[in-house]
């Protein structure tokens, strides 16, 4: 994971409850799965953004096939 940064983050009880509730874990690890959530869907939205910008060199057809 790297080095590790401590943060202080001033959020609603409500919501952190409910986001401990929701993950099963505590702060420390409910808010770092919403932090890599929020990567996850960065990363998806920009190989999203390169679809039909991409040629590959082989088929799908050919890439089930082995």
């Amino acid at each position: 994971m790297g080095q590790a940064r401590k943060i202080t983050v001033k959020v609603p009880a409500e919501l952190l409850d409910r986001a401990c509730k929701a993950s099963g874990h505590g702060i420390t690890e409910t808010v770092r799965a919403g932090l890599q959530l929020i990567a996850a869907s960065y990363a998806y939205r920009e190989a999203q953004e390169m679809r039909g910008k991409v040629q590959f060199s082989r088929s799908a057809e050919e890439l089930t096939k082995g």
